[in-house]
């Protein structure tokens, strides 16, 4: 991969050219085993037998090692145990119970900008909309949100002074839930056993460290995402606009255009024939999950956003196993969301000389802030 060929903005033409030339190639300098192509990455995030989520177990008290004992980096039978802890939380009827929740928040949130006729989208709105919902499921203050925003950019960009605050916050937390437990997730997950055990400091820190990036970091993406996928298309801003019926399309189109995770990592945990080559046993493996929902061979007119796509097969929650667990949320605030920015923002569009300042992370796809005029 050379700067020239891939830019975190716009990654789409390196990614054409990799499904033309190697769907399935093997980094010289990494070493990695990268797939492009949508039948390559969605073999390699299914079939967990030939691919693995488990990795080397990386020490000391940090988010990376947390993450290492979370559902991300499981297989089954063990990832399925973990998994049933919280499923329960996110079940499509407890989701649907959020709702008038987060309607409140969008509205706490676009009240104060409304009249003003700008905002940063990012900062304002995308982004402590996900991180408030998720800090209240998982009984942690949404007042350390700003905390919040700067561990997870951590995670995400590998910075582990930032990750490592991250797990000692969390560690502390997890300490007073086992004291004095209430009616949140973290105290759910204490208190809950898989085979007659209770789940261990270093899995609860896993979970806990997971839920929060996950459930803010992908959410607030595929929010500002929407709005540069609206940029790049306004056609397709003014058919939502006049027809709300497009909204659901809309997200899903999004989801596939620009994915809020672009890439996901795995080990072959054997031999294995993928796109003609033979990648071997222990082999690092990075699909590309920005590629494959791009591939022309899954989605006709791939580089056009089209709102009423179908069917829109995108594997921007994964597939398999690792199915997101968060997606019926994540559709949930963005469906809330967006509907709200359609009504009460009319004539969304970036503030004129905007220069894009990218999340520096080839894992997800979004940027730092995103200036808005509208009215």
């Amino acid at each position: 991969m050379t700067a020239s060929s891939f830019t975190l903005l716009d990654p789409f033409p390196w990614y054409a050219d990799m499904r033309r030339a190697s769907p399935v190639v093997r980094d010289p300098r990494s070493g990695m085993w990268m797939v492009f192509d949508y039948a390559g990455v969605q073999r390699t995030l299914s079939d967990w037998k030939a691919f693995s989520s488990e990795r080397g177990r990386p020490r000391g008290e940090n988010a990376e090692s947390a993450l290492s004992s979370s559902i991300i980096s499981t297989d089954p039978p063990r990832h399925r145990q973990l998994r049933a802890l919280v499923e329960q939380a996110f079940t499509p009827r407890q989701v649907r119970a959020l709702a008038p929740r987060i309607e409140e928040l969008v509205d706490e949130l676009l009240s104060p900008v409304e009249a003003s006729g700008r905002m940063d989208f990012v900062l304002d709105f995308a982004y402590p909309l996900p991180v408030i919902v998720i800090a209240e499921i998982l009984g942690i203050p949404a007042s350390d949100r700003d905390r919040f925003k700067r561990w997870s950019d951590a995670v995400v960009t590998g910075d582990m002074s930032g990750s490592r605050e991250m797990a000692a916050y969390f560690g502390r937390l997890i300490e007073e839930r086992r004291h004095a437990p209430g009616e949140d997730l973290i105290s759910g997950l204490i208190a809950a056993q898989v085979e007659g055990e209770h789940l261990n400091t270093q899995e609860l820190l896993g979970f806990c460290i997971l839920l929060l990036v996950a459930g803010n970091e992908t959410t607030t993406n595929l929010l500002a995402n929407t709005v540069l996928c609206w940029r790049d298309a306004p056609e397709a801003y003014e058919r939502v606009l006049a027809d709300r019926e497009l909204l659901p399309g809309t997200i899903e189109e999004s989801l596939r255009f620009r994915s809020p995770v672009q890439s996901m990592f795995r080990v072959a945990a054997q031999d294995v024939e993928l796109g003609g080559q033979l990648i071997p046993e222990g082999s690092p493996v990075l699909a590309w999950i920005g590629s494959a929902n791009r591939d022309e061979a899954q989605f006709p007119n791939a580089d056009r956003f089209d709102p009423a796509r179908t069917p829109n097969r995108h594997l921007a929650f994964g597939h398999g196993v690792h199915f997101c667990l968060g997606a019926p949320l994540a559709r949930l605030e963005a469906s809330i969301a967006l509907r709200a920015v359609l009504d009460r923002l009319p004539n969304l569009r970036l503030v004129p000389g905007t220069v894009l300042d990218p999340i520096p992370s080839q894992i997800v796809s979004g940027v730092k802030r995103l200036p808005v005029h509208f009215g």
